[in-house]
């Protein structure tokens, strides 16, 4: 994750040390809390959230005489990655559902930082669990933000209520909440104005709308570009308005990462969701664990697991799995699996949820997710006719020639494709041949025989 790449590299850094260690000193551990401090502020978070943040770890560590047990490096991570987690909240915080529907969701912030977008995308969110949320425009300054919450409840098939721009923003919201009632929808969410600043006429107009709704969650948009700003902002607005949690985006963006580490310390208001992309789908809960566990390059088995059911089609998964072993794999069972994987989301970011992924990417600078290359082979098998995806051996000099020039790419490229997935087949099949009731038959010796031949120097197509 782009956002705690720096962070989880200088972490990793400093525990691989502790880890060599057989005994870890006191002094080791006020050099590696040193290091860990010097990371963090580095990375945006809090000052005094910082000296907090040491000052727990130390008492722990030393409280259990780290210095006495078998993995006093494990330890010492264990203690951090417990403390990161308590940091960032300790659990998910929930959204809060009211006893009698609509629940009301308002959601502020400052203009620029995807309040209009994440409203949307919360939306969505919320329609993967059968509800019929409405959207409110209450933004009648910012020019076009009307027609923007339209178009994205257009894309989200979700009603947007609107009076324009000529309506103060409290009437619409009064009128909003009184249309969610009587369409029976179970979530009316506002989507208020912003301004570059926090100033009286903003608060004041948020406070009528507060009073007038009564709403059960009101959630600050926060950039977590932005960095310690975002941390200044939650504070002003939590202070006027009462938060009751915050949305970080562009957490998949350039940034350091430390508003997600401070927010929580600072406000009391727990980050309820982060916006990992621009995609409208592009909104997860936020679980201080498996954000802790993914900060300290541990990865996030349990989000990738879960991406995975919600998007993979468990049968024709097993069928596709079948299909590899009999090595009656096709090209149009290739695309199938490119469009699943990729409803799962950016691979860059699949990647970070494997656990020491983030410690390979340094090693290896050639593993890097080009979705330029993946398009590329998509355009190549998109050129080839029905019968060609189905027997790939069809595929001689003539043909290939047209897929190139169909598909954009040069015969080097379709050659090499083809290669590759026929090596692929073969490995598979090898693979499932050895595969006994009892596991696999000749051991380590069998698995790297099969390497030896179909594996070795093997790329997947992407």
């Amino acid at each position: 994750m782009a956002a705690f790449e720096s962070l989880t590299n200088r972490l990793q850094n400093v525990f691989s040390k502790l880890r060599g260690k057989g005994k870890v000193t006191e002094e080791d551990l006020n050099e590696a809390m040193r290091e860990v401090r010097l990371a963090l502020l580095e990375a945006d978070v809090n000052f005094k959230v910082v000296k907090d943040f040491i000052a727990k770890v130390k008492e722990k560590a030393l409280g259990l005489d780290v210095s006495k047990s078998f993995t006093p490096g494990m330890v010492v991570i264990d203690i951090v990655n417990k403390e990161l987690t308590e940091l960032m909240g300790g659990t998910q915080s929930k959204l809060a559902k009211a006893n009698k529907p609509p629940t009301v969701i308002m959601m502020v912030g400052l203009q620029g930082a995807g309040k209009t977008t994440t409203t949307a995308k919360l939306a969505k969110l919320l329609q993967k669990g059968n509800s019929k949320p409405l959207l409110v425009a209450c933004d009648i300054y910012r020019p076009a933000a009307i027609k923007q919450l339209q178009v994205l409840g257009e894309q989200i098939n979700a009603p947007v209520f609107s009076l324009g721009d000529q309506t103060s923003p409290v009437e619409i919201a009064k009128a909003g909440l009184a249309h969610a009632k009587e369409n029976h929808n179970d979530y009316v969410i506002f989507d208020t104005a912003g301004r570059l600043h926090i100033d009286e006429a903003l608060m004041e107009e948020l406070k009528q709308i507060h009073q007038n709704v009564n709403p059960d969650e009101v959630l600050l948009v926060v950039d977590a570009m932005t960095g310690q700003d975002a941390v200044n902002v939650a504070q002003s607005f939590h202070e006027q308005l009462e938060l009751t949690g915050v949305v970080l985006t562009k957490l998949d963006g350039d940034t350091r990462g430390g508003a997600a580490l401070s927010v929580k310390a600072v406000t009391g208001k727990p980050i309820k969701f982060a916006a990992m992309g621009e995609k409208i789908d592009a909104l997860e809960p936020f679980h201080p664990d498996r954000m802790a566990s993914r900060i300290l390059g541990m990865g996030d088995m349990l989000s990738l697991i879960e991406k995975a059911q919600a998007n993979i089609d468990a049968d024709k998964a097993a069928e596709m799995e079948r299909k590899m072993r009999t090595a009656e794999f096709t090209f149009d069972d290739f695309l199938e699996q490119m469009a699943q994987i990729r409803n799962l989301g950016p691979l860059d970011q699949l990647m970070d949820m494997l656990p020491g992924m983030n410690k390979m990417k340094g090693n290896m600078k050639d593993l890097k997710v080009d979705e330029k290359q993946i398009n590329r082979v998509e355009a190549i098998v998109r050129s080839m006719t029905k019968a060609e995806k189905q027997k790939p051996e069809l595929l001689n000099h003539s043909r290939r020639k047209r897929v190139a020039a169909g598909s954009g790419t040069s015969i080097t490229e379709v050659n090499r494709l083809i290669k590759q997935f026929e090596d692929m087949r073969k490995m598979m099949k090898q693979f499932s041949s050895m595969m006994g009731p009892k596991g696999p038959k000749g051991g380590m010796k069998g698995l790297k025989g099969m390497l030896g031949k179909g594996g070795k120097g093997f790329k997947f197509p992407f």
